[in-house]
């Protein structure tokens, strides 16, 4: 695969791993953007298997940085809320075809932006934190991972609404993430997506990944939450949207 693939797709790879990077130390929803380039150069399995790789290079450099800012309360209070949601998502998948669940999933993800932005904006927000919110955010994470690859959405929009610092918010993605991505890597070489030769494609592209997320590591340094806040909320948004196009 590494010589078939010509310079402009190699270029397009190297901006996503970019985008993979900086999504796991500083931008909570940049990788959405790593996803669609990933698409437009390799087939679908191909991009998939190859982007989880990155993904958890990325998530082990990110949990290396922010090993001491995690919530850990707040990880083990959602783990039924997404195992739940797993499970529902596995049902979801044998039921719905795939242009109808990433539709169904995009739209499920634009109402609950909106419906977290507009508790945030209440005189008196409701505790998310509580055991409905912990239900049904967990519930929804583990379901939209599960069906389309697309949890972080859920996630960003419930740390959010908890108030987290920025490093505590990104401490505490790094480690949901991971465990994640670590759940579906057995599932993934079992399908045959990660293949040698997708390998050889990621053993290129880890420098980049490596890079960017060291200068992710600097921009979370010097932002505070009102810019991280808003930023991250824009990015989520996309995130979301993409599953309409």
């Amino acid at each position: 695969m590494l010589t078939l693939l010509s310079t402009p797709s190699w270029i397009i790879l190297i901006i996503a791993a970019a985008a993979i990077g900086l999504a796991k130390t500083a931008l909570p929803g940049a990788a959405t953007l790593a996803v669609a380039l990933f698409a437009t150069v390799l087939p679908a399995k191909e991009s998939t298997g190859t982007m989880l790789v990155l993904l958890l290079v990325g998530d082990v450099l990110a949990i290396i940085m922010y090993r001491r800012d995690a919530d850990w309360g707040t990880l083990r209070r959602l783990v039924p809320g997404v195992l739940a949601g797993v499970v529902l998502g596995a049902l979801f998948l044998r039921l719905a075809s795939d242009e109808a669940t990433k539709r169904f999933i995009g739209v499920l993800l634009i109402a609950l932006i909106a419906i977290t932005l507009l508790l945030m904006r209440l005189p008196r927000p409701p505790q998310l934190q509580g055991r409905v919110g912990r239900a049904v955010y967990g519930t929804l994470a583990g379901f939209t991972t599960m069906a389309a690859n697309a949890g972080g959405p859920v996630t960003t929009m419930y740390f959010l609404a908890s108030r987290f610092s920025v490093l505590t918010f990104l401490g505490t993605t790094a480690w949901f993430y991971f465990i994640v991505n670590l759940v579906k890597l057995p599932f993934s070489i079992g399908l045959g997506i990660i293949r040698p030769d997708t390998l050889w494609v990621d053993l290129a592209l880890v420098p980049v990944v490596v890079v960017a997320a060291l200068g992710g590591r600097w921009l979370a340094a010097h932002m505070n939450n009102q810019v991280f806040d808003p930023l991250v909320t824009v990015l989520t948004v996309l995130s979301a949207a993409y599953l309409l196009v």
